[in-house]
C-alpha cells in the first residue's frame, strides 16, 4: 500500500522541472523576466496575480523577505501574470516530453482524478493551491498534468505552512529543523533562500533555547516537534485523497476504485517520475528537500 507521501515525491518531482529544467529557464527569458530567481518567483506566484512583495513572502513562507523584494513586484512589470501561467505550463510539459517520453499517455490515464481530488479540497488558508485550482483548463494533456500536479503540490506546501505556524517554526528555523533531520549540507538551503549569516545564526539560537536543536542536532524535543509537523503536513495532504476515494466525486473515481486511487495514482506516476528524477535535470539534494524517487525492485 502506498501513501500519500510516496504520492507526493512523485508529483513534487513532476512538477520540479518548472525550477530546474532549461525549457523553463528559457521560456522565462522569452517572457520578459529577468534571471533565475526572478523566473521562479514569476513563474510560481503567477497564478495569484500582480501581488504585492509580503503576500508573496507570506505565502512562499520560507524565503528572506529582502530576496522576495529583489524580484516582486518588478516581474509584473516585465510580463503579465495571467501570461506566465500559460507559459510556464508549456515550458514544463516539453520537459516532460522529454523526460519522460510515455508521460502523455500517463497524462490521460491520471488527469481526471488529479481533478477531482483537488475538487475536494478546502481552500481555507490556502492562497497558492486555490490560485492554482482556479487556472483555465489546458487543451494540452501533459500541460495539464503538470498543472494538476502543482496544484496539489501547493495545497500540501500550504498545509505545511500551516502546521509550521501552529509550533510556532518561522520559514528560516524551518531550514534548519529539516538540515538537523535529514543531514542536509546548510548552504544548500541557507544560500538558495536569501538568509544572511545574521539571521541564520539567529534563527539557530533560538532553536536551541527553545531546546530543539544542540550541536546542529535535533534534540528529543525537536525530533517530536519534527515529526509532528511532518505528520500533521501528510495528514492535511493526504485529506483530499480521502474524501475523493469515499465520496467517489466525480465520474473519473468510482466507487469500485475508491480503496485503491492513491495506490493507483503512486503507480501511474512512478514510471515518469523516476524518468525525470534519473535525469540529472533535477539536484539531489535539493532546496525542496525532495528526494529522489527510484525504480521499483
Amino acid at each position: 500500500m502506498a501513501d500519500t507521501r510516496e504520492l507526493w515525491k512523485r508529483i513534487e518531482t513532476l512538477h520540479a522541472v518548472t525550477y530546474f529544467a532549461p525549457e523553463s529557464s528559457e521560456a522565462a527569458r522569452e517572457a520578459g523576466l529577468r534571471g533565475f530567481w526572478m523566473g521562479y518567483f514569476g513563474f510560481r506566484a503567477s497564478p495569484l496575480g500582480p501581488v504585492s512583495a509580503p503576500v508573496v513572502e507570506a505565502a512562499f513562507a520560507n524565503f528572506a523577505p529582502a530576496m522576495v523584494r529583489r524580484s516582486v513586484p518588478d516581474a509584473w512589470s516585465f510580463a503579465d501574470p495571467s501570461d506566465l501561467v500559460t507559459v510556464r505550463a508549456r515550458a514544463a510539459a516539453d520537459a516532460l516530453r522529454r523526460l519522460a517520453p510515455g508521460i502523455e499517455a500517463v497524462a490521460v490515464q491520471v488527469n481526471d482524478r488529479l481533478e477531482a481530488v483537488a475538487a475536494t479540497a478546502t481552500s481555507i488558508g490556502r492562497p497558492l493551491f486555490a490560485a492554482n485550482r482556479d487556472v483555465a483548463p489546458l487543451d494540452d494533456p501533459v500541460e495539464q498534468l503538470w498543472q494538476h500536479c502543482t496544484t496539489l503540490r501547493e495545497h500540501r506546501g500550504d498545509g505545511h505552512v500551516a502546521a509550521l505556524a501552529v509550533a510556532d517554526v518561522d520559514g528560516c528555523q524551518a531550514h534548519q529543523l529539516l538540515i538537523a533531520a535529514q543531514g542536509l549540507p546548510a548552504e544548500v538551503l541557507r544560500d538558495n533562500r536569501g538568509w544572511t549569516e545574521e539571521q541564520w545564526e539567529a534563527a539557530a539560537l533560538d532553536l536551541h533555547h527553545r531546546g530543539l536543536v544542540s550541536d546542529d542536532e535535533l534534540t528529543d524535543e525537536g525530533r517530536e516537534l519534527h515529526h509532528t509537523i511532518e505528520e500533521r503536513t501528510d495528514s492535511l495532504a493526504g485529506a483530499p485523497f480521502e474524501a475523493a476515494a469515499s465520496e467517489a466525486v466525480s465520474e473519473a473515481v468510482s466507487a469500485d476504485a475508491s480503496g485503491s486511487l492513491v495506490d493507483d495514482l503512486t503507480d501511474a506516476l512512478t514510471a515518469v517520475a523516476v524518468g525525470v528524477a534519473s535525469s540529472g535535470v533535477l539536484p539531489f539534494p535539493n532546496p525542496m528537500g525532495l528526494p529522489s524517487v527510484a525504480a521499483p525492485d
